[in-house]
């Protein structure tokens, strides 16, 4: 049996760096940088003590022309580098690691793999805005959807850990965290999924509104002079969770604090859980029901508080969440006794999912 291709992943945030070898499904080693600021020294260090046969980089924003996992070359890197724009905070840092591991490693093939790409074959009803179609043609206007190496990995996983056959069924995918986003996936394709041309449409989350009215934002800077950047700053880092219950939008902190009697608190998570369930139920009506929900993210792993919130929404559907199960929920199914629909938590491992696309990338190019 061959042996597993080594692939060196490469996760960059808005200032930080994460590295993992993974010599198939095996994590052999990491490293976790807070504050990372392009310097090369770190992937150097990494790639010196383990080398690497693939490196797959995580990016946020293929645009309309990376649709799946790519080997970079020059007008691959320049293509992603002109979408900075629709994603500054993470683009030019994961731009940045592509540029400084093919400097130390040219013989080493990098693959982007895109968080948009999963939701790259949509069906042109879900994926068009409703705008004047030259706008749409000119500007490329269209839901990319993000969160995209999450939701395959989960949905895989998910259908995994019920014995479901991979690539079937109607499947809610809820990536739950500081951002949060869910996608409609049936029979292995994602037909829905509320972000949109950005990552702040769609679930109300930590500190973004997710979807607001239009019209609303009109009013504030036409009729009350608000400036456009000082709205949109504010959509994206003071509202959501934060701006309604005040702190920085941790929902543990929250959930504490509505425990504790805090009204605005508990207004804040009033407001989340129904953000939830309207779109979860709007997943659904796309999909035609709901054979699997997943949970992942760093809310959807840990907070049996909203997994319950969701199941007990969609008792319509068919779920049931048990309980007990949901309370000592590691990574595996919660559902109720003869639940029609299951229901199972999975831990996110975006860096699995980087490796399996990189290498399959590699081996078609090959």
């Amino acid at each position: 049996m061959a042996r597993p291709v080594r692939v060196l992943t490469v996760n960059t945030g808005s200032s930080s760096l994460k590295l993992g070898l993974l010599d198939g499904d095996d994590l052999v080693d990491e490293r976790h940088e807070e504050r990372w600021d392009g310097e090369p020294a770190p992937i150097a260090d990494f790639l010196d003590r383990h080398g690497a046969e693939v490196v797959g980089h995580r990016v946020v924003h293929g645009g309309d022309r990376i649709i799946e996992a790519t080997v970079v070359d020059d007008s691959v890197q320049a293509y992603l580098e002109s979408l900075t724009e629709l994603a500054p905070l993470h683009q030019p840092r994961a731009i940045e690691g592509i540029r400084v591991a093919r400097h130390l490693a040219p013989e080493v093939p990098s693959v982007v793999c895109v968080d948009t790409a999963f939701h790259a074959r949509l069906p042109p009803a879900a994926a068009t805005y409703p705008l004047p179609r030259e706008w749409n043609e000119r500007y490329s206007l269209r839901r990319y959807g993000f969160h995209g190496l999450s939701h395959a990995y989960a949905v895989r996983r998910g259908a995994e850990l019920v014995g479901m056959p991979a690539g079937r069924g109607k499947v809610l995918s809820c990536h739950l965290g500081a951002g949060a986003s869910m996608a409609a996936v049936l029979d292995g394709r994602c037909v829905d999924t509320t972000m949109g041309f950005t990552p702040e449409e769609g679930l109300v989350m930590n500190t973004r509104s997710g979807s607001v009215d239009p019209g609303l934002l009109g009013w504030l800077i036409n009729t009350r002079g608000l400036a456009p950047q000082e709205v949109f700053e504010v959509l994206a880092k003071r509202s959501g969770i934060a701006g309604l219950a005040g702190g920085s939008g941790d929902l543990r902190d929250v959930l504490d604090a509505r425990e504790n009697g805090d009204h605005d608190a508990a207004t804040a998570f009033d407001v989340y859980r129904h953000s939830l369930v309207r779109h979860a139920g709007a997943m659904l009506a796309v999909l035609g029901g709901v054979d699997l929900l997943v949970f992942t993210g760093g809310v959807g792993e840990h907070q049996p508080t909203v997994r319950a919130a969701v199941g007990r929404a969609l008792v319509f559907a068919g779920a049931a969440i048990d309980p007990a199960r949901n309370i000592h929920a590691g990574e595996g199914e919660i559902s109720a006794a003869g639940a029609a629909a299951r229901s199972v938590v999975v831990r996110a491992r975006e860096d699995l999912e980087v490796a399996r696309e990189a290498r399959v990338a590699v081996a078609l190019r090959s």
